[in-house]
Formats: structure tokens, C-alpha cells, sequence
């Protein structure tokens, strides 16, 4: 698997934008997740570099509550796979700790898959089937 990208939980999706926009990053695309509660900006950088901005729709959501315990900052680093199903369960006979059992619709109709930061060393691991 290689990084797909690294998610950042914020406050403000404008405003974090505007400061990643100083750093010679692009939009790529922008768009929410309802069933999540999130508006999400994805950002290119150099090469494959991609960042992936969260801001929650409300403060009872999981990003909202993230924000509430942790403050704004990593979230999540996401990893890209062709066969999230077989990685899953190939995870979890390993030990990992799923969120997700089964994939589900993500931010620009990719599946994902969460993975328990216990797993991931204090990290949330996302599988992004690209």
C-alpha cells in the first residue's frame, strides 16, 4: 500500500485552505460527506501529495467531536489500496481493531474502510480503495 493521503481536522475550511494555499497547494476538489457530517477539501501538492481537509457540519459528528477533544490537526493518514475487502480482512486476522467491517462511500465516491487508532500506534488509518 502507499499513502494516499493525510487528514487534517479543522475549524474553518476557508481559512485552512488559504494557509495550505501559501504553501504552493492546489485545490483539487471540494465537496461533504453527509452521512459523515463533514465538508471535505482536497488539496494536491507536489507529485502525488494530497491533503485532505475535514471540517465537520456540526459539533455532534465525528469530526465535530474530534475537534472538541483533540482540537484542530492530524486526523488521519489514509492508504491506498485495488482490494480493500481482501486488506481488511486480511487486517483483521492480523488484530487489527476495525471501525469498519465492510467499506463505505467516501469523499469523492471512493470506499474506505476505518481502522481503531489503537491499531494504527494512536493514529486513525483510513483504506481508500483507489
Amino acid at each position: 500500500m502507499r499513502l494516499h493521503h493525510v487528514g487534517i481536522a479543522v475549524e474553518d475550511l476557508e481559512e485552512a485552505k488559504a494557509r495550505y494555499l501559501l504553501l504552493g497547494f492546489s485545490p483539487l476538489a471540494e465537496g461533504e460527506v453527509a452521512a459523515q457530517g463533514v465538508r471535505v477539501a482536497m488539496l494536491r501538492g507536489e507529485g502525488e501529495t494530497l491533503l485532505e481537509l475535514l471540517a465537520p457540519l456540526g459539533p455532534d459528528t465525528p469530526v465535530g467531536r474530534f475537534l472538541e477533544r483533540r482540537g484542530p490537526g492530524l486526523h488521519h493518514l489514509a492508504f491506498a489500496t485495488g482490494q480493500i475487502e481482501e486488506d481488511l480482512a486480511r487486517l483483521k486476522a492480523e488484530g487489527a481493531k476495525l471501525i469498519d467491517e465492510v467499506p463505505r462511500p467516501g469523499f469523492g465516491g471512493h470506499r474506505v474502510a476505518f481502522l481503531h487508532p489503537a491499531f494504527g500506534l494512536g493514529v486513525l488509518w483510513e483504506l481508500v480503495e483507489a
